[in-house]
């Protein structure tokens, strides 16, 4: 199947233009993906455990539940982090919080880099929020990081996510933050 890219950049200038994303293909992405969720720092994705199928699976699953949309991001057109979205009221997160029209739930994973770049993650980052709005239309974006993962919550921050609660979801402790499209635009000014 072939998908076109999609350049969250366009119309933003304040965001890389080498960054774009498409849906996640499971034919050919998995392989790409897998052994990124196998690495040390991987382990507040919960997949650490999973084989290459199990991990296929998982994104079938969601993708024909219309759950959980997942996508692949690229950097100069090579593979170099995933993006998952989906509806806060169909997860368990939904029963935590009072979940409203628009409310949008991401998770991001970047994949290893052979070389440092600078504000790598942080570019990265702006550009999924810039995409769940522009492309996906959410009006508030919902995150829910493990409340360990001190590096999240410092990015999080950086692109307007306002800390809302700590709570208690199956897996993890985690901070419930949310952003509007108003935060977001306001963090790329500051």
């Amino acid at each position: 199947m072939r998908y076109d890219l999609i350049t969250p950049a366009e119309g933003r200038p304040e965001l890389s233009p080498d960054l774009s994303l498409r849906p996640l293909d499971l034919t050919s992405d998995i392989a790409v993906i897998h052994p990124w969720y196998q690495m040390d720092y991987a382990h507040y994705w919960n997949m650490q455990h999973m084989t290459a199928i199990a991990t296929r699976d998982f994104y079938a699953d969601g993708a024909s539940s219309g759950h959980l949309h997942a996508y692949m991001g690229f950097y100069q057109n090579t593979p170099a982090f995933v993006v998952e979205c989906y509806d806060p009221a169909d997860d368990a997160l939904g029963k935590l919080y009072p979940v409203q029209t628009g409310d949008r739930g991401m998770h991001f994973f970047v994949g290893p880099c052979e070389q440092p770049i600078r504000h790598f993650t942080r570019d990265i980052l702006r550009v999924v929020m810039a995409f769940v709005f522009d492309h996906l239309h959410a009006r508030r974006v919902v995150v829910e990081p493990d409340i360990r993962n001190t590096k999240v919550h410092r990015l999080n921050a950086m692109v307007g996510f306002v800390n809302q609660a700590v709570i208690e979801l199956p897996s993890k402790t985690a901070q419930l933050a949310f952003c509007t499209p108003e935060d977001f635009t306001n963090s790329l000014r500051g």
